[in-house]
């Protein structure tokens, strides 16, 4: 196979599928998406032995347990791919809305149009749930989709594939608004991520190693996240029971995921009251605590064993594993100072009952989400009422947090007149 022309090739066709796409219906889309989910349902046995193969494959290359159980497509994993496209079908459709419509003195009405981004490039590892999720987010907000799947996954991508061009055919919407990149050859994700000319954005969806990969290559604008450096910070004014849920749930909740909580802050008054009991949560919960010399003390002092000294290096560090970094700080000012300092603008949270105070935290930290009294684990697309992402992004250009539909789209400028001629 010649990986540049089979990869123009696929630009070239999902160019052509996107002019199609974004002048589809809300109506149109949502019948795609029912024909999809109809066509998951009744050729499940398929799917999963097509998974069961990728799988069999992965075992025989000595992948982890983590990595098959993120492979494995189980009953469950299908009936929530099927609840995932019913979903998206009953979000409202953003492309084509009018905004901000206003008149201007010449007489012109100016408003601003949502419109699709065009096609996006979808990279991401293992879990063959993002071919449908990806699909699903990309069709419903008018966009034509390559995507490109972990090598793992291949015959259950391409099964899926089979289906969703189906789905998309049956409501009469081009089959290559969706198509999968059939290789596992790597120089494939080199020419999609520099095809300037048919992919107008990309979403990687994946371990670091491969983000850095795509920032250091890649020509095409991205829609990502590097790190997850999540922080809580627990003020002195802060309520100790709303504390202990918070710093519990945003550190053990999951701790392989991009929100989890990777360094806890603790105002130097309330420290001795709140982090021997924080410290009894995660001892019994088996999570290593890395410790400044502060917070050292106190737990010290409450028989918390054992500790590990904190490095420079802990304050950067996403753990995505049962270990935190634990800090004392004089205050709030200490607090923001760090998080902006170590932070990767992703997401933090304060602990506080003082208004003032939590304005100041949300004004000032410059994450892509920023919380009050809330576990860090709601930065999330469902969480937040988005009905699905596409992934979270910590850039400052186009979306920021949590990515759904409208982050798929973008705005364009429209103008009505009535004969109106400049002056």
């Amino acid at each position: 196979m010649n990986i540049d022309e089979y990869m123009t090739d696929l630009g070239r066709r999902a160019r052509r599928a996107s002019r199609a796409m974004a002048r589809a219906s809300t109506a149109t889309k949502n019948a795609a998406l029912e024909a999809v989910a109809h066509a998951i349902e009744r050729d499940a046995a398929p799917l999963k032995a097509a998974n069961a193969r990728d799988v069999a494959q992965a075992r025989d290359k000595g992948l982890d347990a983590a990595f098959i159980d993120r492979l494995t497509l189980s009953d469950k994993a299908l009936q929530t791919m099927v609840e995932g496209l019913r979903q998206v079908a009953a979000l409202p459709d953003p492309s084509g809305e009018i905004s901000n419509l206003k008149y201007r003195p010449s007489g012109i009405q100016v408003g601003q149009m949502r419109v699709p981004l065009g096609v996006i490039g979808i990279i991401y590892e293992s879990r063959p749930n993002v071919t449908v999720d990806a699909a699903a987010l990309c069709l419903k907000s008018g966009n034509a989709a390559i995507l490109r799947g972990g090598s793992e996954a291949l015959e259950c991508n391409t099964a899926l594939a089979r289906l969703i061009a189906e789905g998309l055919a049956a409501a009469g919407l081009p089959q290559d608004a969706v198509q999968v990149v059939g290789t596992a050859d790597r120089a494939a994700v080199g020419r999609l991520i520099t095809m300037t000319e048919y992919i107008d954005v990309i979403v990687p969806r994946g371990g670091k190693s491969l983000i850095a990969r795509l920032i250091e290559e890649a020509r095409v604008p991205m829609i990502k996240h590097l790190d997850g450096v999540c922080h809580v910070y627990v003020d002195d004014r802060a309520d100790l029971t709303k504390a202990l849920s918070v710093c519990d749930n945003a550190k053990t909740h999951r701790y392989g995921t991009c929100n989890t909580m990777e360094t806890l802050l603790v105002a130097q008054p309330i420290a001795r009251e709140v982090l021997p009991l924080l410290g009894r949560i995660y001892r019994e919960k088996a999570v290593e605590l890395r410790v400044d010399a502060a917070s050292r003390e106190v737990l010290q002092a409450a028989g918390i064993a054992p500790l590990t000294e904190a490095t420079e290096a802990d304050w950067h560090t996403e753990y995505l594993a049962p270990v935190l970094a634990i800090k004392v700080v004089d205050g709030l000012d200490a607090a923001i100072e760090h998080i902006n300092t170590y932070g990767s603008a992703h997401t933090d949270a304060i602990v506080t009952e003082d208004h003032d105070r939590a304005m100041r935290f949300l004004r000032e930290v410059d994450s892509a989400s920023v919380m009050v009294n809330a576990s860090t684990r709601f930065a999330d697309g469902f969480e937040y009422g988005l009905g699905a992402e596409i992934g979270i992004s910590n850039d400052k250009l186009h979306a920021r947090g949590p990515v759904g539909l409208e982050g798929l789209t973008s705005l364009k400028y429209v103008v009505l007149g009535h004969g109106e001629a400049r002056q």
